[in-house]
């Protein structure tokens, strides 16, 4: 496979495949691995690299696994996290009910850089 160096605005170097012109034929192989990665968060372009494809090409013959494997893999995380909240861990309860219900917390103090200090206080501190 032949490759061109390229580096973006931050000057950060990748490697780009240069793939035009071939025909690329999907495998159920391939098609597993594919889902099993974007399932575990992999970038598109480190898969493709993998297949010795484009992103362009990874984004034609994979659609489906690339967005099956991402929905999958967050109603997977999603059900477990139910799951143990379900079964009573209150940390578990209340990040669904703060993500999913709106929950907030209510108990804030806000700061305004006053000090409030009774006479006695004042006085107290040498201030007579």
């Amino acid at each position: 496979m032949d490759y061109r160096i390229i580096s973006n605005t931050f000057g950060v170097i990748k490697e780009e495949s240069i793939m035009q012109g071939k025909k690329h034929d999907p495998t159920d192989g391939n098609r597993a691995m594919v889902k099993t990665m974007a399932a575990v968060g992999t970038k598109h372009e480190d898969i493709a690299f993998k297949l010795e494809i484009s992103a362009d090409t990874l984004t034609k013959y994979y659609r489906k696994e690339l967005d099956d494997g991402r929905i999958d893999a967050n109603a997977a995380i999603a059900r477990s996290l139910f799951d143990t909240a379900r079964s009573g861990n209150l940390t578990a309860q209340m990040f669904w009910l703060k993500t999913r219900a709106g929950w907030k917390e209510t108990d804030r103090k806000e700061i305004d850089g006053t000090i409030h200090l009774s006479w006695d206080e004042w006085v107290d501190d040498g201030n007579n």
